[in-house]
This record gives C-alpha cells, sequence and structure tokens, in this order.
C-alpha cells in the first residue's frame, strides 16, 4: 500500500525535504512502522528529531495525524494505516 506523507514547519527544514512523500509498505502497516520506515530513510536527524525506532511514542515536541486526526484520537503510534492514507507529521505550536 502507499500513504502520503507531508512534513510541516521545522521538520521539513531540518530534513531538507518538499513538503510530501509517497511511501510504500506493507499492507497490515501501523503508523509505527511508517515511522521506522522513515527513520530508516532519513536517518539520525530524524531519529533525533521526530522519532526513534522502538519508542512508543513520536518525540515530545512533534504530533502527527492521520487523515486529519491526531494519533491521541485515534490509538496512537499503534494506529492501522490503510492505502492513500495522508500522514502529516509536524511541530507542536505554542503560544500565548
Amino acid at each position: 500500500m502507499k500513504v502520503t506523507v507531508e512534513y510541516l514547519g521545522y521538520i521539513k527544514q531540518t530534513l531538507g525535504v518538499e513538503q510530501g512523500e509517497n511511501v510504500t509498505l506493507k499492507d497490515d502497516a501501523l503508523v509505527r512502522d511508517l515511522l521506522s520506515t522513515l527513520a530508516e530513510k532519513h536517518g539520525e536527524l530524524f531519529q533525533k528529531s521526530v522519532y526513534e525506532p522502538k519508542c512508543s511514542d513520536l518525540k515530545p515536541h512533534y504530533i502527527a495525524s492521520v487523515n486529519g486526526l491526531l494519533l491521541n484520537q485515534l490509538n496512537g503510534i499503534e494506529t492501522k494505516l490503510k492505502d492513500g492514507d495522508r500522514v502529516v507529521l509536524m511541530p507542536v505550536v505554542t503560544g500565548g
């Protein structure tokens, strides 16, 4: 299956990637599998900034959504993906 991954904010600049990329995964993949694939592809910068394989969640300053729903509204990184899903990785925005 293929999913589209979009990067917003600082992560896009950190990794030096365009806004999005298509990623091919096995049919029963979870968000965790996608993040591990991205960590392998983008290497140390991704692992230090966003997600390190074997961790139970994204790094503290990042959030992700699947088709517009935040992971905490779903099943976290154990959320099952399906063909055509759109995953967005973005920094947590705070202000005041």
